[in-house]
């Protein structure tokens, strides 16, 4: 391996070359969870990789930044996530998803929590 070789952590000790990485998807619906976020196709690799990052998280650690929007997003996504699952079971934790809703609020708007 070339020592320019970046490896890219999937979750739960998986890694990856970046530079054998060709493919991400973004897990979705009833798939999604548990260490399930998104699929990594990898060169030589005949079926996809679960991973348990983002697809975001592991753009940004192949060094493809333009790629992505920025961890706002994936700080977005999983909020909108955790309100769904905690509303589907009933239990939904108001105060913790305000403190995390201002957090990302203030972090990409010029508004900051009062």
């Amino acid at each position: 391996m070339a020592s320019d070789t970046r490896m890219v952590a999937l979750g739960f000790g998986k890694f990856a070359r970046a530079d054998r990485i060709f493919a991400l998807e973004r897990i979705t619906g009833d798939e999604r969870g548990d260490g399930r976020r998104t699929r990594v196709w990898i060169d030589g690799v005949a079926e996809p990789l679960t991973a348990s990052r983002t697809e975001g998280t592991i753009l940004r650690d192949m060094g493809q930044e333009a790629a992505i929007a920025g961890p706002e997003l994936d700080e977005a996504l999983d909020l909108a996530a955790r309100l769904a699952a905690a509303a589907d079971a009933g239990r939904v934790d108001l105060n913790d998803l305000g403190r995390r809703a201002r957090r990302l609020l203030a972090s990409t708007t010029e508004f900051s929590s009062s």
